[in-house]
């Protein structure tokens, strides 16, 4: 078992991080707690991720400002069942890019396995915990160095430069996010 914290920068917060390795998958388990523009929040998730860091199944319970949501999805064939219902939005996505957290990165720097100087664009679910929204977007992954990815959302124009350990978890994210202890 992984253990470790992560500072957000940009929204102030501090997130408690597990993972668990079995035979057949991994399990997060996670914490975070923060603010950002008069908005405190709260947020849990548990993740159920095959061995090759497919996401198979999600639950994520936050509050913001005392407001409570819970968003679940499960992933059957390609199709997925977000809060119990096929959304045929996602069908074939194999990420889930979870805001707050830099964990969901790790998931398709794992999966793609490139080599240096290897770029893919990939499609993402993507969980907007503040703002109670879920949508599609475009992402790419550019592998620049043994330990570094350059982040890109297309639609946006955002990039990012994220460094990595050995597991593909995420050190620093610049401006957004840094590991501060690890067990």
């Amino acid at each position: 078992m992984k253990t470790l914290l992560w500072q957000g920068i940009a929204f102030p917060s501090l997130e408690y991080f597990s993972l668990q390795e079995n035979e057949d998958y991994h399990v997060v388990a996670s914490k975070i707690i923060g603010s950002y523009q008069q908005k405190i929040y709260s947020a849990s998730y548990r993740l159920i991720i095959n061995k090759q860091w497919e996401i198979n199944e999600f639950l994520i319970d936050s509050e913001v400002n005392a407001v409570k949501n819970t968003l679940t999805g499960r992933k059957t064939d390609t199709n997925w069942e977000i809060n119990h219902s096929v959304d045929p939005n996602f069908k074939g996505f194999q990420y889930i890019d979870i805001s707050l957290t830099p964990f969901t990165n790790t998931l398709p720097i794992n999966n793609l396995q490139l080599k240096t100087g290897d770029s893919k664009e990939i499609d993402i679910m993507y969980i907007d915990l503040i703002n109670s929204d879920i949508k599609a977007v475009r992402q790419r992954y550019t592998r620049t160095d043994l330990h570094e990815y350059l982040y890109e959302n297309i639609v946006s124009d955002f990039t990012a430069h994220i460094q990595v350990d050995e597991s593909g978890l995420v050190l620093t994210y610049p401006g957004l996010f840094e590991k501060i202890a690890e067990n």
